[in-house]
């Protein structure tokens, strides 16, 4: 069985680096997160409830965070594509990550649950 720090010895060097400073900033933002491996992909979770994930773009091999409730959200960096819920914050492994746009987004899908918009299990 794959654990979740297998994702991370397992990911494309060029963009290890990116990944484990994204787990780092998401984990800082409340102490109520939690990080497991689903779908093959790692996951953020606020009070159990998944908010966010990390993963690379298929076709420029970007790595991006992937916010489950974007739909809520305007900010014009947030891709949707053909998504109907989610939106993406693409990044690029080869610059500066943009930290305060990352933990603004972070603490955005956070308040969502807090808010009682996005309903939490047994709270």
């Amino acid at each position: 069985m794959k654990t979740i720090d297998d994702f991370y010895l397992n990911v494309e060097e060029s963009i290890k680096g990116t990944f484990l400073a994204l787990k780092d900033i998401i984990l800082k933002q409340d102490k109520d997160i939690t990080h497991v491996l689903k779908y093959g992909m790692p996951f953020f979770c606020y009070k159990g409830k998944m908010f966010c994930y990390l993963w690379t773009d298929k076709k420029d091999k970007q790595p991006y965070i992937g916010i489950v409730e974007g739909k809520h959200f305007d900010e014009s960096f947030l891709i949707q594509d053909k998504r109907s819920r989610m939106k993406i914050m693409m990044l690029n492994s080869n610059e500066d990550l943009p930290l305060e746009q990352i933990e603004s987004t972070i603490h955005k899908a956070i308040n969502l649950y807090k808010s009682g918009i996005i309903r939490i299990k047994n709270a």
